[in-house]
């Protein structure tokens, strides 16, 4: 008989295996920039700034961008007469684990010209910070945040860059990040402590504590009318 108790929980936590795709750095995809009107043009004008390009699901076109150009390059696609990217669809991130980098994911959509485009900007886990879009995208700010909290990406200049689904005291780290534990990291006895002693005010800013004021205080009469008659009003 096998001496292997290894569970399904065990493998999840542990994450997925690494693959030789996974690991590959960006690249072009050959012949593939002609069958989307922005990548030759992004390609053209940004040199090096553009560090690959891929097609996935057969038509979602993907450009990797230097981190360090993520505003230069993203304010063209938004500004240019010939791109309009108008609608900021979502900011999300991606960690495929095994000390790879991560994957900050803009996903942009063209309202006048009815196209999508997805750009990507790898970063290293020794510098997880990138400059916010919020000066471009007043959307941005709360996806930023979602991001901030969930993979502890840092975006410079945000103009309030603070946890947004966890409280802000949280210890265990950043749950969407594969190095986070399936069960936390703390024991379900320490979580339950932690989670009985949390004192409700930390959930609020103190400036938004003073505009609330005090909470307010019901007291309830010692005995409760009677039920209305049937039919009264």
């Amino acid at each position: 008989m096998s001496d292997d108790t290894t569970g399904s929980f065990d493998q999840v936590e542990r994450g997925p295996e690494a693959s030789a795709e996974d690991c590959a750095k960006p690249a072009f995809q050959e012949g593939a920039a002609g069958d989307h009107p922005s990548v030759g043009l992004l390609i053209e004008r940004f040199g090096d700034a553009i560090v690959g390009h891929e097609v996935n699901s057969g038509d979602q076109h993907v450009v990797f961008v230097d981190p360090a150009r993520n505003t230069e390059v993203l304010a063209w696609l938004k500004e240019d007469e010939s791109q309009r990217y108008d609608f900021l669809v979502d900011v999300t991130a991606v960690d495929y684990g095994r000390g790879q980098p991560l994957e900050v994911v803009y996903q942009l959509w063209s309202i006048p010209n009815r196209r999508a485009l997805r750009i990507k900007c790898r970063l290293d886990l020794a510098a997880l910070r990138i400059e916010s879009l919020t000066s471009l995208w007043k959307s941005a700010n709360w996806l930023e945040r979602e991001v901030y909290d969930l993979f502890g990406i840092h975006f410079d200049n945000h103009p309030d860059l603070r946890r947004i689904l966890m409280p802000e005291d949280y210890a265990e780290g950043h749950p969407l990040r594969k190095d986070f534990p399936l069960r936390g990291r703390f024991s379900r006895a320490e979580q339950t402590r932690r989670a009985l002693e949390q004192n409700p005010d930390h959930q609020y800013r103190d400036d938004l504590r003073a505009i609330g004021g005090e909470p307010a205080v019901v007291t309830l009469p010692d005995e409760l009318p009677e039920t209305l008659a049937e039919g009264e009003s």
